[in-house]
Formats: C-alpha cells, sequence, structure tokens
C-alpha cells in the first residue's frame, strides 16, 4: 500500500479529519506520545519510590529461573532500552543489592528477595493500573492496529524491534 498525501508541519492542534491526520508527521506524534506516556509511568513509579530501570531488572532477575542472573547479562539487555545506558543499569542494580531487593549469590548471579519479590508484586498491581489508564478507551484490535503499524514503520527505516518484559 502506498500513500500519496503531502506531508505537512506538525500542528499539535490539528482538526481530526481523516485528511488532516493522515498528513501528519509520525517522528512528532510518535516522540510526544513517547514523552507523555514515559513521563506518566515514571512519574507514578516514583510516587511509589522504584524507577523504571529498577521495575526492568526485578522482572528479568525473576525471569531468569531459580540460578539467578548475572549483572553483565542485564547490562547487555537493559543497556540501551528506551534511552537508558548499561551505567544507569548498573546503578539501579546497585541501588535493587542495597535495598535488599536483589542479593547475589556465591557466583556473582543476581536473585530477587524475598522483599524484592514483595516489591515487584506490588510494582506489578501498578503497572497493570498505569495500562489501563493508557489503554482507556482504545480497544486490543485498534492497540493492535497501532503496534503493526508502528512495527512496520521500524522495519521500512531498518530499524531493529527490541523486546523488553
Amino acid at each position: 500500500m502506498t500513500t500519496t498525501t503531502a506531508p505537512q508541519p506538525a500542528n499539535p492542534a490539528v482538526p481530526d479529519d481523516f485528511a488532516s491526520l493522515a498528513a501528519q508527521p509520525i517522528g512528532y506524534w510518535s516522540w510526544v506520545v513517547h514523552e507523555a506516556v514515559i513521563r506518566h509511568i515514571r512519574g507514578a513509579m516514583a510516587r511509589t519510590d522504584i524507577t523504571q530501570p529498577q521495575w526492568w531488572i526485578l522482572n528479568q532477575v525473576d525471569g531468569a529461573g531459580g540460578d539467578g542472573l548475572a549483572p553483565e547479562l542485564l547490562r547487555e539487555r537493559l543497556g540501551s532500552v528506551l534511552g537508558t545506558t548499561g551505567d544507569e543499569i548498573r546503578l539501579a542494580t546497585d541501588s535493587l543489592l542495597a535495598r535488599g531487593w536483589l542479593a547475589a549469590g556465591d557466583t556473582g548471579l543476581l536473585r530477587l528477595t524475598e522483599a524484592g519479590q514483595e516489591a515487584k508484586a506490588r510494582t506489578k498491581e501498578l503497572v497493570t493500573r498505569l495500562r489501563a489508564e493508557i489503554h482507556e478507551g482504545i480497544g486490543d484490535e485498534e492497540y493492535v492496529a497501532a503496534l503493526r503499524v508502528l512495527k512496520r514503520m521500524i522495519d521500512n527505516v531498518g530499524g531493529e524491534n527490541s523486546v523488553l518484559s
């Protein structure tokens, strides 16, 4: 499918008609959505004393199974997600260790402590509530269609789709 709509400058007050919306630049709108959603998520997490990178780490370590997860693998997996660096992942890991939410075994592999499991469960409830807020009025079919369009755009520009739990 090919589009013939001529691009127009970004307009936050664009009318909600087909032709006006079809002419809007994806770079602008995807950036605005990203900024708004991330600010909403991180603000809500901050009010419960956890950061988004800490949440990612809890998920990754919990998903690693009984043996635990190497800190280097965490930095590799999470070090470039949403503008996060390997150093930020290291600092977030150090913070979780200091809080007693993670423990390093004799081999250095990270595991969730009981306190970490409780924090993960609390944060999961928050994330579930945040997802409902963000998706308010958007059905699953509409959401999946939007994601398929975004994934196609990523493919069209040679980008990579990365998966994060």
